[in-house]
């Protein structure tokens, strides 16, 4: 059985303590049984520390680093964040040793609307120009606000990365692909309440696929409501690859090496 790469996951989480005491057992396991690397995501300049930290500690997780745009609201020096954030990030030397893959997750998060907008657009344009300086790529966090996010990376096409747990249109994905973005799916692909998700799906070709736990989010059927973690990415896997008309296997390997492709990893 092939081995996934969960390029997308969040084990600093207090859910996991809560849960398991710890999440040490439980990444032993996956990476022993059915996982090939994870990258673990930062969301704040504190917790992006955190996850430096614990990529440290794993042979195949990584990190990244940056400011999401829920977190934004609670920072009252917006200034001094992204300069110590830049400081993080370093010199490609650094990131390097750190295992720092890429900046995320940023981006734009109108669903429950109480994070002041203008706030969002400032750390996210400051964010998309730091990684156009740094020549690194970005996970893109992008909640109702497509029509913003699609125009902000417009404004930097030297940026590239991946769309996260994507929920935009199969045609605002082909137009990312032509970009040259590629675009992430999580356990929400197998909800059958998410039609418009299957069809972006099938809208991206397999060369940009990711897949995703957005863990311990958005578990996939049957575990949804659930705590999520790596091992539960081969449900997601399926479904894509039944969407595609090829075998799991396949699509565990092909999204595997286009995660090693994106984010500079040879495993």
């Amino acid at each position: 059985m092939e081995k996934l790469f969960d390029s997308h996951a969040h084990y600093y989480d207090s859910r996991f303590a809560r849960e398991f005491g710890s999440a040490d057992a439980l990444l032993a396991s996956l990476f022993d049984e059915s996982v090939a690397a994870i990258v673990n995501i930062g969301t704040d300049v504190e917790n992006s520390h955190g996850v430096v930290a614990e990529a440290a500690r794993w042979q195949n997780m990584y990190a990244t680093v940056g400011i999401h745009p829920g977190d934004g609201e609670r920072i009252a020096d917006i200034d001094g964040a992204l300069a110590e954030l830049r400081a993080l990030l370093g010199t490609a030397e650094t990131r390097a040793r750190d295992k720092i893959v890429a900046l995320g997750e940023i981006g734009l998060d109108y669903h429950y609307d109480d994070t002041d907008r203008e706030k969002q657009a400032y750390i996210f344009e400051a964010q998309l120009k730091m990684a156009e300086e740094q020549g690194i790529p970005v996970v893109i966090h992008d909640r109702e606000a497509h029509g913003d996010t699609f125009a902000a990376i417009c404004r930097h096409p030297r940026v590239t990365g991946v769309f996260h747990s994507y929920s935009g249109s199969a045609e605002m994905a082909r137009d990312l692909v032509r970009r040259g973005w590629y675009v992430s799916f999580s356990g929400v692909v197998t909800f059958k309440n998410a039609p418009k998700v299957s069809e972006a799906a099938a809208a991206v070709p397999l060369d940009r696929l990711l897949i995703e736990t957005d863990a311990p989010y958005l578990a996939p059927v049957p575990f949804r409501g659930q705590l999520n973690h790596s091992g539960y990415a081969r449900y997601t896997a399926e479904k894509l690859a039944e969407i595609h008309g090829i075998t799991t296997d396949e699509m565990v390997k092909i999204t595997r090496e286009n995660a090693e492709r994106l984010f500079g990893i040879t495993l």
